[in-house]
């Protein structure tokens, strides 16, 4: 019963704060009768999740330097420069290759265009891809299964991770939260956990970031630029900030915009 009502008023705070855009502790904790420090567990958890983010007094769900959004969110950001970056990533696929995907939405736009280099294979735990992507001529699709992230539409932890580690592919395709100090960052630990695993099962990896990466922090470190056989960013990433990729010795290619 306790689980029941637990999950009942997380669920009400994450409607909450996405329709407000910040939420206080101390507002929310008045309101369902329950303690801040009950209140503080509930959106250390939703933060977990992917549904928002914890500031000073409360949560936020509004992107910001520090929280991208949801994928609802996500879809619509930076679109233009997602799709130029998702063809750039195309050239990079042959038919007959096995290319793992990750759950990014820059990833989603490149799953789009599979279909031009099939006969491929595709390793994916992001559920909008499996749902694109299913039954696709010329495509055979993997779909790892794991813990379900509502947020993230996609299946992360550790179930994911060990799938990953049964499988190979000639290439993986990733984005990711963040981008400091020239090393990769992501706010989800179980996001993490299954990008490294994918990393280390590939023979190829390929970073797809568009420049407000570059401008953001994140939690966990993910990997160093350098890891990439290659970085695609677009051409808003600033000609000092290019120079400083190169000097970390990654390779980067840097992709127009229409």
């Amino acid at each position: 019963m306790d689980g029941t009502i637990r999950s009942r008023r997380r669920a009400l705070i994450k409607d909450r704060v996405r329709a407000d855009g910040f939420v206080r502790a101390s507002a929310l904790a008045e309101e369902f009768g329950v303690s801040v420090m009950t209140i503080h567990r509930d959106l250390d958890a939703l933060q977990t999740q992917g549904w928002l983010a914890r500031v000073r007094g409360g949560a936020t769900a509004a992107p910001s330097e520090t929280f991208h959004g949801d994928i609802a969110q996500r879809r619509t950001a930076m679109a233009r420069e997602k799709r130029a970056l998702a063809a750039a990533a195309l050239e990079q696929v042959r038919p007959g290759d096995t290319v793992m995907l990750d759950e990014s939405t820059t990833c989603l736009h490149l799953a789009e265009r599979l279909a031009e280099r099939a006969p491929l294979t595709v390793i994916t735990y992001f559920q909008p891809v499996v749902t694109m992507l299913a039954g696709v001529p010329g495509i055979t699709l993997i779909a790892l299964g794991g813990e379900y992230f509502p947020a993230y539409d996609a299946f992360l932890g550790l179930y994911t991770a060990e799938g990953v580690a049964k499988v190979r592919a000639d290439t993986f395709f990733m984005s990711t939260t963040a981008v400091a100090g020239n090393r990769c960052y992501h706010h989800s630990q179980a996001t993490v956990q299954v990008k490294r695993a994918m990393l280390a099962s590939a023979s190829r990896s390929v970073l797809v970031v568009d420049h407000t990466k570059f401008t953001r922090d994140g939690l966990y470190a993910l990997a160093p630029l350098s890891h990439f056989d290659l970085v695609l960013a677009d051409d808003g990433l600033p000609v000092a900030e290019q120079r400083r990729v190169r000097d970390s010795g990654a390779t980067l290619t840097v992709v127009g915009v229409p």
